[in-house]
């Protein structure tokens, strides 16, 4: 069976594991230093208890862990604990399966991404937001709304993974809620104007590819210190993360072949342009 890590709870355990022993320390070594049982520690690594931001803060001392890494697991710590004020007021609405996957966005090295059917969260225009919530049924769209805006910020910071975006021709031809053409015009130019985010790639991957078939959506995610690479797969009840090494190059494969089929960035550009065009059209 696959390896899954399916809470915050576990992805901080096995970063607190890897930085352990990394740091050559046994969990003996790390229940001296906290004051707790040796099974205690283990569990925490595990994912079967929960554990105290200011344990997670004494290891991490303990660890010689300092700086942006620190921060990063503080960061996950908070979000495993479900501290109250991350995730209050408009962030409320994120689903919980996901706030493992928007924690960890920031701190990415490179994030890989496939879309068949809808245009993904961080590139979605407001306009088509604000469509896809209400066709949706949704009762709080001004904070899912809100909360999608945020993750725009990844795109502006100081340091931004590289953020590479395959997107199918059907995800920009299907708009939310059926024929909306000055939706899915507002959303086409939206895709244009982010050619001035130096680490962002989208791609198109048109009806004509060369493919024998294509695969679901999913999300690969890399890091650039001791945080384990992973695999995020969203579907109707959650979502799933993935970080079997086996598992995770069999989506490096797919995400390989996905890109060798999809439109280069010139093109993708004529692409979008040429899609404006018809969109406009259909407005007339």
């Amino acid at each position: 069976m696959a390896s899954t890590v399916t809470s915050r709870r576990k992805q901080l355990g096995n970063e607190l594991r890897h930085a352990r022993t990394a740091a050559k320390m046994t969990q003996q070594q790390v229940a001296e230093v906290l004051g707790c049982t040796q099974g205690k520690v283990n569990k925490i690594e595990s994912g079967a208890v929960g554990v105290k931001l200011g344990d997670v803060r004494t290891m991490l001392n303990a660890f010689g862990i300092a700086g942006e890494e620190a921060d990063t697991l503080m960061n996950l710590a908070r979000a495993a604990a479900g501290q109250r004020g991350h995730w209050s007021g408009y962030r409320s609405v994120v689903p919980h399966w996901f706030r493992t996957f928007t924690d960890l966005e920031p701190a990415a090295a490179e994030i890989m991404t496939w879309h068949g059917e809808r245009i993904p969260g961080p590139l979605q225009s407001e306009h088509y937001m604000l469509k896809q919530f209400t066709e949706a049924g949704a009762t709080d769209v001004t904070s899912l709304v809100r909360n999608r805006l945020d993750r725009k910020a990844v795109f502006d910071q100081q340091q931004p993974p590289y953020y590479r975006f395959i997107i199918s021709e059907g995800a920009l031809r299907r708009a939310p809620g059926g024929f909306a053409p000055a939706v899915m015009l507002d959303q086409v130019e939206h895709l244009l104007a982010l050619d001035r985010h130096p680490r962002v790639y989208v791609h198109v991957l048109p009806f004509g590819a060369k493919l024998a078939a294509v695969p679901n959506d999913f999300t690969i995610m890399r890091f650039p210190d001791r945080t384990r690479d992973f695999v995020y797969i969203e579907h109707s009840a959650g979502g799933l993360y993935l970080d079997d090494v086996k598992d995770f190059n069999i989506f490096v494969d797919s995400w390989d072949r996905l890109r060798g089929a999809a439109l280069e960035r010139g093109e993708t550009r004529q692409f979008l342009k040429e899609l404006a065009e018809i969109y406009r059209a259909q407005m007339q």
